[in-house]
């Protein structure tokens, strides 16, 4: 009887500490880019309103702090993006790609007030998305703050195509 209690007190040792680790994972953000929204969703979600020319994406989505990641379809090609209010308060937008990793296609994703890249895992403070170019930092994006919206020129999403040779399964 005391083998089959001690058993019983191993496995839910063991149960615990997989939930235990689980809810400190999903806390922390661990999971975050694996169930990431797809950019249609997450574009619709916020509001995002395409126009003939530009990308409007509505200054209270990016309130949060939180990244907004979406993508732009030219001649076929997916180009990624996002958006992020950094922790300074500027609105910030940048490829979802960079100098080094782009081959590799798989971005970045935010972890706190980090942008990590998804293939080399070097991260990157929000105030620095725009601000410092080359290497595995996140590739700007011009932008500029309309009214009550964030507004990127297509032009300029459609200048980064060489970043995505392939699309994002």
């Amino acid at each position: 009887m005391d083998l089959h209690r001690g058993r019983k007190g191993m496995i839910a040792g063991a149960v615990a500490g997989v939930l235990a680790f689980i809810a400190v994972a999903v806390s922390s953000g661990m999971f975050e880019g694996l169930f990431r929204k797809i950019p249609a969703e997450s574009a619709k979600a916020a509001g995002v309103v395409e126009t003939a020319d530009a990308v409007k994406i509505p200054l209270e989505s990016l309130d949060s702090g939180k990244a907004l990641f979406l993508m732009y379809e030219a001649n076929g090609r997916q180009i990624h993006y996002f958006a992020v209010k950094s922790s300074d308060g500027r609105y910030r937008a940048a490829l979802d790609a960079c100098d080094v990793c782009f081959r590799a296609n798989r971005g970045y994703r935010q972890e706190s007030d980090l942008m990590v890249c998804n293939q080399c895992g070097q991260a990157f403070p929000s105030v620095k998305v725009n601000e410092v170019k080359g290497g595995c930092n996140p590739a700007p994006l011009d932008r500029k703050v309309e009214g009550q919206y964030l507004v990127i020129r297509k032009s300029d999403i459609v200048a980064g195509k060489e970043y995505f040779t392939g699309n994002r399964t």
